[in-house]
């Protein structure tokens, strides 16, 4: 069963659709890559790959639009726009996203997050500012030091957007509760694929003791959704 909604967030100053899929079970919020919409893992057939969880009424699926990352492949605006715009996505998942979620469970249940390439990105970023409402992070063939992608530019939105920047002076509350989330890296080693940017956010996770575990899938597994569709359904038969 599929559901839609829509609404205008004045937080990034556009319309933002929501999809679920699923009748019952642990809602998982599922980020598309860099330049995809609501729909597009149901298009690139995520959500038919995880059809058994979904059946049996362990699972009930959500995706949101991928607005901060088609400001980035698209180039809107400004540099520093599009950095204000990461921040305020993040802000609008937590405050709008998370709420609707809420409301469709009927309780404030605890989210897991999931996404590939940015997507990966987004889901450890959310896991990571907003420990009180995301439980756990599948972050697969992640892209995760976006600066490359914003000309080499600086900003304070930014900064706080980035886990491998922010993380390293994190302290405080939220990392005490971050510390009680789990982050899992799994990544293949074949065409377009780089473990090594996995590598390097598991360090940053465990100099501040919030576990996380990398996984590699090897050399047959690209960069790609044949990857994902076969990753997802793993980790979340684990985690639920």
């Amino acid at each position: 069963m599929k559901v839609t909604e829509r609404w205008w967030s004045e937080r990034i100053g556009m319309d933002l659709n929501l999809a679920r899929w699923g009748h019952h079970g642990v809602p998982v919020l599922l980020f598309p890559t860099a330049g995809g919409d609501f729909e597009e893992v149901e298009r690139q057939g995520v959500v038919a790959a995880c059809g058994p969880l979904l059946e049996a009424g362990r699972v009930k699926l959500y995706s949101v639009d991928s607005v901060a990352g088609q400001a980035m492949v698209e180039k809107w605006g400004t540099t520093q726009q599009r950095m204000r715009l990461l921040d305020a996505y993040h802000q609008a998942v937590r405050h709008e996203v998370v709420p609707a979620i809420h409301a469709d469970c009927h309780g404030e249940l605890d989210v897991i997050v999931a996404g590939a390439s940015i997507g990966a990105f987004n889901s450890l970023a959310v896991v990571c500012r907003f420990p009180d409402v995301f439980r756990d992070a599948i972050c697969m063939s992640g892209t995760y030091d976006l600066q490359k992608f914003y000309d080499g530019d600086w900003s304070d939105a930014f900064f706080y957007a980035s886990p491998l920047h922010f993380l390293p002076g994190l302290e405080g509350p939220v990392l005490d509760q971050l510390r009680r989330r789990r982050v899992l890296l799994a990544s293949g080693e074949g065409a377009w694929e780089n473990i090594d940017e996995s590598w390097r956010v598991a360090d940053a996770l465990g100099a501040k003791g919030v576990p996380n575990r990398v996984v590699s899938w090897g050399h047959d597994w690209p960069h790609d959704w044949e990857t994902w569709r076969a990753m997802l359904p793993v980790y979340l038969d684990e985690l639920t």
